[in-house]
């Protein structure tokens, strides 16, 4: 909202208080004043000239010399390049000395020979918003009213000697979208009395005007009234009536249309202006818009409406766009003697949605967004109608004819002084309290420490006692405040169990070299069908109604194929590898149409591919593999103190067969780990790629019920033995080590496979393994004889069960 201080003062008694000084007022409580911007621009020595005469210039065809009377005695010879010079016309003139906008100083010169004593200027030369402006006005001289005096300050006719507020308005404060809402707002600050226009209802006085209102939508429209004025001569408005409107950041058009945009930005109600010959029988009929209609806005773009939009009709035909814009056939021309002013209530939320549909805002629509005022609609139309009388000659043809289907609620709002003076924590006196809703003109009835205010109906913002509490604060002043320490009892925030844990996950996978990927939750479903995955399974991705692309429009059911995306993003970029990994949240139902919503579960999931490390002359390619994806998930898992992680082979739809394994937890899949397979990879363009996907839920299940022991260092040495096996080439080394370490008891501490070998000294269809066993006691050091008793029995049990015999 621009708030012009020059036109608030009209309102509000400003003496003593600079702009500056108001707009601390203003911020302090609680109205941020963005920017204060003079409309001055540093103007001097500029004045009003008549122009006397123009005569070609002698040497040069695009010139003129003018002789101007600037009010002195003298008329002062100036030469000028702007087609648009003419004799008779007032204008502003740049006198010897002047300075303009910009550090532009004019001085006495000579032009293709031709003495120049000044200089006549535009619009833009001047400084005013020069995109404002009329067409006309933007190219050449600034023409001024015919009225203007010779020798007159250009400051006091264009009203330059003014400052402009920005204020920042939350959406809460609509009241404050208004002069008057303004004037309420700074009268309350400085304790000073509020100047209002009184407008009088117009009597007929024309031929007569009928004008009929049918509201066939209530929800959207309570509240419509209009009235006919007719006699009106359209032409430009005065210059004060212009300087308000560019101060405000309005376009002047002419007397007609800126007297409503005059009246919006006073009193904050929207109001419209039909050509009345263009409206059928002189009938208003506001209801919702049929299915394929459209209407032709004045900007000239047809806008199709869908069943949801509120139209103004003449009951035949669209005329506007309820609270949004005017129609194109009911639009006020230059031919236009007779108009039907509406000025109406209509709901936030159907002029907030037709807006936002149709891509289209505008001042009105601002302003019925976030709500009018239902007391002023009658007093606005008033005024526009006075106004068109005093600058368009109209006069009121009808008389005002309202339609409302319900009546203005009363708000009435209780406020206990204890409640305020511990939501504070500040001793405010019941005096300071009833004096700041004096200054507020909220009248209130005072009880036993009780006030019971009654609120206007300009400020809908208030309904609830906390914001009458807000309005004692920010008047009595936040500096005021003390800052104080809050009591009662408090507790330390800190994270949950599963906060906890899912940061535990990040920090280790940062550790271990992955980046971590944050991706939409949103993909499309052929990116779904690429990688299977044990959560998705039976699942139906759920699509969105409205998506912003194809890209985006189903939710995800794993995380894994949006890591692919990822990955080939960072290859095509010349990355020579990438490590990433993403805890996320997947979306799962097997509803078809859904009619609960569906279930949020955490997923983690990691990716691998190409050179992952730096190259070194010891080491070679850091290549992932496998059993680097696999180590990962197992030192993960014993960072959470979780035990008994299994794999068994699978071949899940997107992976490679042979390289895949499912991830069971007791016995229960929770995930897959493997390399993905080369045909997925493949259409990403990468390389070998490994992955592994994790459910989240089991494992924070069971790190709750895993506890966290410590114990000494051993004191003892320990004994190692190798164990060097036969098998058959499917028998998986789990199953060994489970046998092992099912054997081998409290002695034994450790297990890590060593060796794998196949050949021919080995056999068809088997395979050697080798094991490193370590043994130690807690209280002693184990003898050969207790080692070799154990582990025999190990390979007795290995033969018995794995059909394992020793390597010879």
């Amino acid at each position: 909202m621009l708030v012009s201080y020059r036109w608030l003062n009209q309102y509000v008694d400003l003496e003593g208080v600079t702009p500056e000084e108001l707009a601390e007022a203003l911020t302090r409580g609680g109205i941020e004043v963005d920017v204060i911007q003079s409309r001055d621009g540093g103007v001097e020595k500029v004045v009003v000239g008549h122009v006397t005469g123009v005569e070609p210039h002698p040497n040069a065809d695009k010139l003129r010399v003018c002789s101007v009377d600037t009010g002195g005695e003298e008329r002062l010879q100036i030469v000028c390049g702007a087609s648009n010079v003419a004799q008779g016309q007032q204008v502003p003139v740049a006198l010897h000395g002047a300075k303009l906008p910009g550090g532009m100083k004019i001085k006495k010169s000579k032009l293709r020979g031709v003495s120049s004593q000044g200089m006549i200027c535009s619009a833009k030369e001047l400084g005013l918003p020069e995109k404002l402006l009329p067409k006309e006005q933007q190219e050449g001289i600034l023409v001024l009213p015919a009225d203007a005096e010779a020798g007159s300050n250009i400051k006091e006719i264009l009203e330059l000697e003014d400052h402009v507020l920005e204020l920042d308005l939350t959406p809460n404060r609509s009241d404050c979208l208004s002069m008057i809402g303004v004037a309420y707002e700074v009268a309350a600050l400085l304790d000073r009395e509020v100047n209002l226009p009184e407008p009088q209802e117009q009597t007929p006085l024309g031929k007569g005007k009928s004008v009929d209102l049918l509201l066939d939508a209530e929800e959207d429209c309570p509240f419509y009234a209009a009235q006919v004025v007719e006699g009106l001569t359209l032409a430009p408005s005065p210059q004060w009536l212009q300087n308000r409107l560019l101060s405000a950041g309005i376009r002047p058009i002419n007397n007609v249309v800126d007297v409503t945009n005059y009246v919006m930005l006073e009193y904050g109600q929207p109001l419209h202006a039909f050509d009345y010959e263009r409206i059928s029988d002189g009938e208003i009929v506001v209801r919702r818009a049929r299915p394929g209609e459209q209407v032709v806005t004045l900007d000239g773009v047809t806008r199709a409406c869908d069943e949801e939009t509120l139209l103004i009709t003449d009951g035949t035909q669209p005329i506007g766009i309820a609270g949004v814009m005017g129609g194109q056939d009911s639009e006020v021309t230059n031919s236009t003697t007779t108009v039907l002013l509406e000025s109406a209530y209509f709901a936030p939320p159907s002029v907030r949605r037709t807006a936002r549909k149709l891509g289209l805002r505008s001042e009105a629509s601002s302003r019925f967004e976030k709500g009018v005022d239902p007391e002023r609609i009658i007093p606005a139309l008033h005024r526009a109608v006075q106004l068109l009388g005093e600058l368009a000659g109209g006069k009121a043809a009808s008389e005002v004819r309202a339609e409302t289907l319900g009546d203005i609620d009363e708000v009435s709002v209780t406020l206990r002084h204890n409640r305020l003076i511990g939501v504070l924590g500040v001793q405010i006196p019941e005096e300071t309290v009833e004096d700041i809703f004096r200054r507020l003109r909220f009248p209130l009835v005072k009880g036993e420490g009780v006030y019971r205010v009654q609120v206007p109906s300009r400020r809908p913002d208030i309904s609830i006692e906390v914001d009458l509490i807000e309005e004692v604060a920010r008047l009595y002043g936040y500096d005021r405040i003390p800052t104080t320490l809050p009591w009662g009892q408090q507790s330390p925030g800190s994270l949950t169990p599963e906060q906890r844990m899912r940061r535990i996950i990040r920090h280790t996978l940062r550790d271990a070299g992955l980046f971590e990927v944050i991706n939409y939750s949103l993909t499309s479903p052929s990116r779904l069908n690429e990688v299977e995955t044990p959560a998705a399974e039976g699942m139906r991705p759920i699509r969105l109604n409205m998506p912003m692309s194809d890209e985006r429009k189903v939710l995800r059911t794993s995380v894994v194929p949006q890591l692919l995306e990822t990955a080939e993003y960072n290859i095509h970029r010349r990355e020579a590898g990438v490590a990433l990994f993403e805890l996320g949240k997947i979306y799962l139902t097997d509803e078809r149409k859904l009619n609960k919503l569906p279930e949020e579960r955490w997923e983690l999931a990691g990716l691998l591919t190409g050179e992952t490390g730096s190259k070194h002359w010891q080491t070679g390619d850091a290549t992932p593999d496998f059993f680097v994806v696999k180590g990962l998930v197992e030192f993960l898992c014993h960072r959470l103190g979780i035990g008994g992680i299994t794999y068994q082979a699978a071949r899940p739809e997107g992976w490679h067969p042979g390289r895949t394994a499912e991830i069971l937890l007791n016995g229960e899949t929770i995930g897959l780990v493997g390399q993905l397979h080369p045909q997925t990879a493949e259409a990403h363009d990468l390389g070998e790629t490994y992955a592994f996907q994790l459910a989240v839920h089991p494992l924070f299940a069971q790190s709750e019920k895993t506890e966290t022991t410590y114990r000494a260092l051993p004191r003892y040495p320990a004994v190692t033995r190798d164990l060097a096996l036969v098998v058959d080439t499917d028998r998986s080394s789990a199953e060994l080590v489970h046998v092992i370490r099912e054997t081998g008891g409290e002695w034994l501490e450790a297990v890590t496979l060593f060796d794998v070998f196949t050949g021919e000294q080995i056999g068809e269809g088997k395979k050697s393994v080798a094991y490193a066993l370590q043994y130690r006691a807690e209280d002693r050091t184990l003898t050969d004889e207790e080692v070799n008793r154990v582990h025999q029995q190990i390979v007795d049990r290995l033969k018995e069960v794995c059909n394992a015999t020793l390597r010879q």
